[in-house]
């Protein structure tokens, strides 16, 4: 059995890269909303397992200042004009875009993806800074409904911004995740109290210190950290919207308590993501399709594909291809452009990645590639890894193993691929793959899935950030990008101006009789086309 190439490293790792100075480190640091004098928590460097930030940890009281600062604060930055939003937005977007190697430095050392997937973080948050500063005006202005009665009713539709907003992100996309979603809720008008994860806070710190110097007002996004068991519950307290991207267990919990409290809320959770190769694909275009859905950030993304179903009739040809693409691909630590998988994030992850593989392997499972941690590349390391065999009592069959793991399985027909697909509580993103490009479009409309992409792995439905993402299922409810994406952040208000008549009939007129008019008035309306 082949493995995947490997990069040597140094046995302590690579050296942090000359931007991550102690003294950059201690001033993101300071930008968390907490209390002097408070607890500290230390978190590691994924290539190497070595100490690499020093974070004070906020209480539910620091949690509750936070909201007042922020709540305070938003008053002024929702009465200032959407365009002046807009400008400080494309300022960010210039900075990030200048500043770029900062931020990837700091997110390879926080996170330990390749310099490679790093960089699409900064691409998706150009695009997104970039599409919500030029359409929030459009999206947020105040827009004429048809009245209820023609030329008498004048109805119009405003948007309020909800208020001070709770963003929870998680450390797989770090900049992606933390900004993205704060992006869209800023340009509505909101200020935004957030929670990233520890592990990788400094990218999520670097990002709003950023948009400070874009021209923020101070005080409109402030930054907790803790955990959630300690202060999940002071953010949901102080909310007026919740914003959350993680665990579908965690989502659970959050819908139940926004229930609870009566406010709005979104989440981007789990997946179990399929991936459909038609006996008519482009047997090298699917193979390379599928390294590029299996195996970025070490397939800790929520969007990954963990499930390979392939035609009978190309089968082994299409296996032949993507094993020869897997194993050739470098894996290891390194602060360029030079390696192409990198670290899993966590030893917790590791953990999850190396129990799924030993549980379906110990129940028949075949390795076809990988199936291995290389702890010689540093602790957190662990091959590509391709399994066939896979049957329903293994544990990665229908959980999410969120790694560099991917299952193959085949089919017989369409019906047979997209029961096959569809048969997942998840439905996240999938994957189709046909030269027929109208017969992928219309396997991809038949899939259980918010998104789903056709010759492509992720990122045309994720780039596409003038459609809806999100899931369905236990995947989540609520969407990002498009115009839902900002909407969500804000209250609708219809307001109704009637003239000369109204539904009450005027005192010379009996009741009856005005009954009989409106009567008349609809049937003449729906003659009329009128809608």
């Amino acid at each position: 059995m082949a493995t995947a190439q490997a990069r040597p490293a140094t046995a302590r790792g690579p050296r942090l890269p000359a931007t991550l100075t102690p003294h950059v480190l201690q001033r993101l640091a300071g930008r968390v909303s907490a209390a002097p004098g408070a607890a500290r928590v230390t978190t590691s460097a994924p290539y190497t397992g070595l100490p690499l930030a020093d974070l004070p940890v906020s209480t539910p009281a620091d949690v509750e200042d936070a909201f007042a600062r922020a709540r305070t604060a938003q008053k002024a930055w929702a009465a200032t004009p959407v365009a002046e939003r807009g400008k400080i937005l494309l300022r960010y977007h210039d900075l990030v875009l200048a500043r770029q190697e900062e931020v990837l430095d700091l997110m390879q050392a926080e996170n330990g993806k390749t310099r490679r997937d790093a960089f699409l973080e900064v691409v998706d948050i150009g695009i997104v800074s970039r599409y919500y500063a030029r359409n929030a005006a459009k999206y947020l202005a105040p827009k004429r409904r048809r009245g209820a009665f023609p030329l008498l009713t004048h109805t119009t539709e405003v948007r309020h911004p909800k208020g001070v907003v709770a963003v929870v992100s998680p450390w797989n996309y770090p900049l992606s995740m933390a900004a993205s979603d704060t992006l869209a809720a800023l340009a509505a008008g909101n200020a935004v109290v957030q929670k990233p994860d520890t592990q990788t806070a400094l990218t999520a710190l670097w990002s709003m210190e950023l948009m400070y110097e874009a021209g923020l007002p101070e005080g409109v996004w402030q930054m907790v950290i803790g955990r959630g068991s300690s202060i999940g519950g002071a953010l949901m307290d102080n909310a007026d919207y919740m914003m959350f991207t993680g665990s579908t267990a965690t989502g659970r919990q959050i819908a139940s308590d926004a229930g609870r409290r009566l406010i709005g809320a979104s989440l981007e959770l789990g997946g179990k993501n399929p991936m459909i190769v038609l006996d008519d694909a482009d047997i090298e275009k699917a193979a390379a399709g599928a390294v590029a859905a299996c195996f970025p950030s070490a397939g800790q993304l929520c969007v990954s594909v963990e499930r390979l179903y392939v035609a009978d009739s190309v089968r082994d040809r299409f296996l032949d291809a993507f094993l020869a693409r897997t194993r050739k691909l470098a894996i290891g630590a390194a602060y360029d452009y030079g390696v192409d998988v990198g670290s899993l994030t966590t030893p917790a992850q590791l953990k999850t990645v190396t129990e799924h593989v030993d549980d379906a392997v110990a129940k028949g499972a075949t390795v076809l590639a990988g199936g291995r941690a290389r702890p010689d590349l540093g602790p957190l390391f662990y091959e590509p890894t391709v399994l066939t065999d896979v049957t329903p009592d293994m544990t990665l069959h229908s959980h999410e193993t969120f790694g560099p793991v991917v299952s193959v399985y085949t089919y017989r027909d369409v019906d047979d691929a997209v029961e096959q697909a569809n048969a997942t509580a998840y439905g996240l993103n999938a994957s189709v793959w046909s030269r027929d490009g109208r017969r992928g479009r219309a396997v991809a409309a038949r899939v259980h899935a918010g998104t789903v992409n056709v010759n492509e792995a992720f990122a045309a439905a994720w780039g596409s950030v003038d459609a809806p993402m999100g899931g369905m299922g236990d995947s989540g409810l609520g969407r990002r990008h498009g115009a839902e994406g900002i909407l969500k952040y804000t209250e609708p208000q219809t307001i109704a101006h009637q003239r000369v008549q109204g539904f009450t009939p005027p005192s010379r007129i009996s009741p009856e009789t005005w009954a009989a008019l409106l009567t008349g008035g609809l049937k003449a309306l729906k003659a009329l086309g009128v809608r």
